[in-house]
């Protein structure tokens, strides 16, 4: 009884309202707006998470877009996943976090998560611990797209020492972290990026580049065992002849109709459609990465949280290395300027 007494009083400590990006209506970033909203409580097995930072990700951009989560959660909704933030408050029943954790992680996806927020709450064994070798902004790019990119060449793939993996868009948010765990597998890794890009992959172990502008990968890459499709469309046809008999193709994008599953078939190669997941034992493997100096994430610019509407702006041009990130308070991210991003790597 007197814990519980405890915790209610250090929650009553804690500000009843937040700030917060919402949206009303489906569109362009302009339907994203700054409000005051009711902060939320920690459930039973939950945490309270008081957010530093939080990633901004093609997730984010396509739901605002569509005005809908693909769950059906419709506006008015809080976008954004990716959480890097200090433990606020625990629920009842959370026995691996204390308040003053630092802790990051992907809550609740594909479900609602509000990251675009002051503070977050989601099962406790959604989050792990930060890295150490990180800040907030750093950590705030990892969950999504280093977990879409470990589940994908680890958990589904196996990757092995010595094969031969190609990863398309590999300077993007996904594509920067796969190569650099597909690495740490001991592969061979082919990525597509534009030239401008390639000092920057071979920085980050890339074996071979193609610029997908100058060349057509499938007819320069062959006799591949993995290839991570982060694009769809016309790349499933020309992936499948880079892949040799047995070979995987993992698309984290559905396939459908257009995805020429007879060919697959001839060409015995596993197609398969990868849908990522909270993983706290992943994101523990991802930080230890981190931490051995195997892993590095890739931040092209951050924006104050009030200019949610340019990072959606600047993410849908399609040009950015790696990942952006919104500044939502506090230690961890850098000082602003109303309006002015940081870029750069």
């Amino acid at each position: 009884m007197n814990f519980l007494k405890e915790t209610n009083m250090s929650q009553a400590t804690t500000p009843t309202t937040m700030r917060a990006v919402t949206q009303d209506a489906p569109g362009g970033p302009e339907v994203l707006k700054v409000v005051e909203t009711a902060r939320p409580v920690p459930d039973r097995t939950e945490i309270l998470v008081r957010v530093q930072s939080a990633g901004v990700n093609p997730a984010d951009w396509k739901t605002r877009a569509r005005g809908r989560f693909a769950t059906g959660a419709e506006p008015p909704f809080i976008l954004g996943f990716d959480v890097s933030g200090v433990v606020e408050a625990t629920g009842p029943g959370v026995t691996i976090f204390k308040p003053g954790d630092e802790v990051f992680g992907m809550p609740r996806f594909p479900h609602p998560a509000g990251a675009y927020a002051e503070y977050v709450t989601a099962p406790a064994r959604h989050f792990a611990h930060g890295p150490k070798a990180l800040d907030h902004t750093q950590a705030a790019a990892l969950p999504l797209a280093a977990l879409t990119a470990w589940q994908a060449l680890v958990d589904t793939a196996d990757i092995q020492p010595g094969q031969r993996v190609l990863i398309h868009a590999a300077a993007g948010g996904v594509g920067h972290l796969a190569v650099q765990i597909a690495k740490a597998r001991g592969a061979h890794v082919i990525g597509t990026a534009r030239r401008a890009k390639h000092a920057f992959l071979r920085t980050l172990g890339a074996d071979e580049l193609v610029d997908y502008t100058e060349v057509d990968f499938a007819e320069a890459v062959r006799d591949v065992d993995v290839v991570l499709d982060t694009i769809g469309g016309s790349y499933w046809e020309r992936s499948l002849r880079t892949l040799r008999r047995g070979g995987s193709l993992i698309s984290i994008l559905p396939l459908d109709e257009t995805f020429p599953a007879e060919q697959a078939d001839a060409a015995g190669v596993h197609a398969v459609f990868m849908l990522v997941e909270p993983d706290q034992a992943g994101l523990r493997q991802i930080a230890a990465l981190v931490d051995g100096g195997r892993l590095r994430v890739a931040v092209d610019a951050v924006f104050p949280l009030e200019n949610a509407a340019e990072a959606h702006a600047l993410g849908e041009a399609g040009r950015t290395t790696g990942k952006i990130v919104l500044s939502v308070r506090g230690p961890g991210g850098p000082a602003f300027g109303p309006g002015s991003p940081m870029r750069g790597r």
